[in-house]
């Protein structure tokens, strides 16, 4: 009863703010139920900053038929805003972005794993090479990435270690204080 009672929050809150074609705190959301393919959704949150579009869970394994219908005419709404700034063929570009980023997560850890500020790092927050946690956020089409390095060992809240700004066409790794 809880879980349910927590789902009708959260999508009263979802629903119910006043929001521009599906367009809240600088990304457009588009909302989903069901059961998550994990290695997908690294993708979509890789590429999110790029095309600016959050994947937001609004529901759980099972929902009922109106929070389907509501979920529905949301992202209608938004896939329209999204249409109007990337073109017709928006989600092609999309879908491509996110079949092709695990290959481009590969290229920055190729960039990374040679570089020595990356390195240094790694040892002053005593993390090995081999044990990695890492976000990557693919920015744009230009091999532009951020890197977030965490160390999930740390006892306290913030595991967060480093950041880093990555550019895998000229090889370049700076850090972001």
């Amino acid at each position: 009863m809880k879980v349910l009672g927590l789902i009708f929050v959260i999508m009263v809150s979802l629903f119910s703010c006043k929001e521009e074609d599906g367009f809240r705190n600088g990304y457009y959301w588009i909302y989903g139920a069901g059961l998550k393919d994990m290695e997908g959704s690294e993708a979509v949150e890789g590429i999110s900053e790029k095309w600016k579009i959050k994947s937001v869970d609004a529901g759980g394994c099972m929902v009922d038929g109106e929070t389907a219908n509501k979920i529905k005419a949301a992202n209608k709404k938004t896939y329209a805003a999204i249409e109007k700034k990337y073109g017709k063929n928006w989600m092609v570009a999309y879908d491509k972005d996110i079949q092709d980023f695990a290959m481009k997560k590969v290229d920055v850890m190729d960039v990374l794993i040679t570089n020595k500020l990356f390195r240094d790092e790694l040892k002053k927050h005593y993390i090995e090479i081999y044990n990695l946690d890492k976000e990557v956020f693919e920015l744009n089409d230009q091999g532009e990435f951020k890197v977030i390095v965490y160390n999930n060992d740390l006892k306290y809240e913030n595991k967060e270690c480093f950041r880093l700004a990555v550019n895998t066409k000229n090889r370049t790794v700076n850090l972001i204080q």
